[in-house]
């Protein structure tokens, strides 16, 4: 054990090299494992690795340092963000219920309301930001409340240790998407959160190259149960895709570092902007979770989203939009536009996006590592031209 407590920029490049692997060889990087399968020396005692479904060397080296970075005490990769929450999931039993904060992935609401109640597992979509109202929500057979802060996509903010107070005393197990801040940026263990998830796809990994999810659990125990459900499933990571996303962790510091300074001024522009009605940013001392997140994250992230101006119209502005990628992820070195209610969240219903605050109005924006007054000055071009192209027509007509 080292007697050093290096800041957590410092451990997310050196965590990955100080897990112990079985040949010391002084190699920078982990080596990647190509093997399916492992021989066994002797008869009546395997090794540590056997088949690739149940443990492989790379993917371990990433999972004890994704643990130690989440400050938790098992940690699992998985094949997918969406793999990682269902595995989750899978956990429960038939007869149980789960809360989940109605601000969700598209994907994962997918999954509670079209695949949990085949198996007779009941949920409610709650509003989390309502502490009082969630606990007058739980039911006696309530087992899980599942939660994202920021939330996908209107940035809502939840009280995560006010949560965490409520499921104890009812006995219930918290998950929580970590996807929005990373651990460089938010401990959910820490403040007593059960399992906490990760889209790995998305800022964990940062170059739109691979398609990741991962876990980590507060205790050993649970950890084995969610262990004995991703061999179940297979549901696991390959190797090579393991060593990539150990690659993007090393520089996750100062990615999203710049990604969020930029966010940050952004916000900020586009809060002010004539053609812009509305923004979601928990950086904004005007959003209703500003002093929450300040409390419980050490930055207000890379992710904003903001909603247009009815005089505005969102396919003239994504056609003028000249920088950002216009497509479904987040998290990349690259700044993503991406249009929720006809990408992230089409798997809702009209009248639930409505009801969500997901207009058709609305996008969300990733903000990578451009430089920040080109990103500014493009989104203002397209908002203008867009407003101008509308305005033709209206005259016209």
């Amino acid at each position: 054990m080292s007697i050093y407590e290096d800041q957590l920029e410092t451990r997310l490049i050196h965590a990955s090299s100080n897990v112990d692997v079985e040949q010391k060889t002084g190699a920078v990087n982990v080596p990647i494992y190509l093997s399916s399968t492992f021989h066994q020396e002797s008869f009546d005692h395997f090794g540590p690795f056997d088949y690739s479904r149940s443990g492989n060397p790379t993917r371990q080296v990433l999972e004890k340092t994704i643990a130690e970075l989440e400050s938790g005490a098992k940690g699992l990769a998985f094949a997918s963000g969406m793999a990682a929450i269902s595995s989750a999931f899978m956990l429960l039993s038939a007869g149980d219920h789960v809360l989940v904060s109605k601000d969700v992935y598209g994907g994962t609401y997918r999954f509670v309301t079209e695949v949990l109640n085949k198996y007779r597992i009941d949920h409610t979509f709650v509003d989390t930001t309502d502490l009082s109202h969630l606990a007058n929500t739980i039911k006696p057979n309530t087992k899980v409340i599942y939660i994202e802060t920021p939330s996908n996509p209107c940035l809502n903010i939840t009280d995560i240790e006010g949560v965490v107070k409520i499921a104890k005393a009812n006995n219930c197990l918290t998950f929580l998407d970590n996807t929005f801040m990373t651990p460089l940026y938010q401990k959910p263990i820490k403040l007593g959160v059960d399992i906490v998830l990760h889209s790995a796809t998305k800022f964990l990994s940062g170059h739109s190259d691979i398609i990741a999810g991962l876990a980590v659990t507060r205790n050993e125990e649970l950890g084995e149960r969610l262990a004995f459900i991703q061999n179940s499933f297979g549901s696991i990571l390959g190797a090579q895709d393991s060593y990539l996303l150990i690659q993007g962790i090393k520089t996750l510091g100062p990615r999203l570092k710049q990604s969020s300074e930029s966010a940050h001024k952004i916000a900020v522009y586009l809060n002010g902007h004539p053609l812009i009605e509305k923004v979601f940013y928990p950086g904004l001392s005007s959003h209703p979770g500003y002093s929450i997140h300040v409390n419980q994250s050490k930055s207000s992230g890379a992710v904003l989203s903001f909603e247009i101006a009815n005089k505005v119209e969102a396919k003239a502005f994504v056609d003028q939009i000249r920088l950002p990628i216009f497509a479904v992820s987040l998290g990349a070195v690259e700044t993503i536009l991406s249009h929720p209610a006809t990408m992230s969240h089409a798997a809702l219903p009209k009248e639930e996006r409505k009801k969500r605050g997901i207009t058709d109005g609305l996008f969300r924006l990733s903000v990578g590592l451009e430089h920040v007054d080109d990103l500014i000055a493009d989104l203002n071009q397209a908002l203008h031209a867009a407003h101008h192209q509308i305005s033709k027509v209206r005259i016209t007509n």
